[in-house]
């Protein structure tokens, strides 16, 4: 976990992000395989897969385009042109102001998210949980898991988002008035499900965590088999999100002139 930027308020409104397809409008592991030749990932890397780690496979990726001559800039490139969904942009300069707090909770990795943020200047995040991610000596990019969990199902063996976001908040120091989680993958239903009443959950339409909640009867206020305790709202840009942020700050500003 890093600080980009101090807090100045106990009570907050904590955002936490997803990074690819949510602030970014792609799969940042996906582009990189581009670099390999041809654009063709080999048959033998591809059998590494698995839906319980995704990690393994992509480092096996970074080996591959490494030894085919491809460095820490080609990579940086191939990230930053990656763009920002819509709406992003104006979503998180609304956020960098107080009582928000910005966090991201990713299965990609500490390198590519770092060349996002620092070349979109997304200076208003201020906590980061991923694998972590370095180059060696001979320019590799070596990944390891953030952890190794055997608690929940909903998550792969080396993230659950769910157990990072409940640490977050146990360990920030601050009473949340709201948490917001915005999304689009499976692995977002964890953090998902760890949600309050008081609390919103953000599925990208279309994408996988909505198909989830569409599925299980979230999205149409009908029953649901899932025990979703927040407000779900679907969203194809930040600014849906962003409309929301408003309220709650609103709401916020509210609660605290009655104290």
């Amino acid at each position: 976990m890093w600080y980009l930027l101090q807090m100045t308020t106990d009570k907050k409104i904590l955002v936490a992000f997803d990074f690819d397809h949510t602030i970014i409008d792609g799969n940042s592991d996906i582009e990189i395989t581009h670099l390999c030749p041809d654009g063709k990932v080999p048959q033998d890397i591809k059998d590494k897969y698995s839906d319980r780690s995704w990690t393994n496979y992509m480092a096996a990726i970074f080996k591959h385009i490494h030894e085919h001559g491809k460095t820490a800039e080609d990579m940086m490139e191939t990230i930053n042109e990656i763009p920002l969904t819509e709406g992003m942009t104006e979503l998180l300069q609304f956020l960098s102001q107080d009582p928000f707090e910005v966090i991201i909770i990713s299965d990609s990795n500490s390198v590519f998210i770092d060349y996002s943020l620092k070349h979109y200047k997304l200076d208003c995040v201020s906590s980061v949980y991923t694998n972590p991610a370095t180059y060696d000596e001979k320019g590799l990019l070596k990944i390891e898991y953030y952890h190794t969990q055997d608690w929940c199902d909903l998550s792969t063996v080396n993230l659950c988002k769910g157990h990072i976001l409940e640490e977050h908040i146990k360990q920030s120091g601050h009473s949340y008035q709201y948490v917001l989680y915005v999304g689009d993958g499976s692995n977002d239903l964890c953090p998902g499900l760890r949600l309050s009443n008081s609390d919103y959950l953000f599925p990208r339409k279309d994408f996988s965590l909505w198909k989830k909640l569409n599925v299980a009867g979230c999205l149409d206020g009908g029953t649901s088999e899932l025990d979703l305790k927040a407000k779900v709202v679907e969203w194809t840009s930040g600014s849906q999100v962003l409309n929301v942020c408003k309220e709650v700050c609103r709401d916020s500003q509210l609660q605290g002139n009655k104290v």
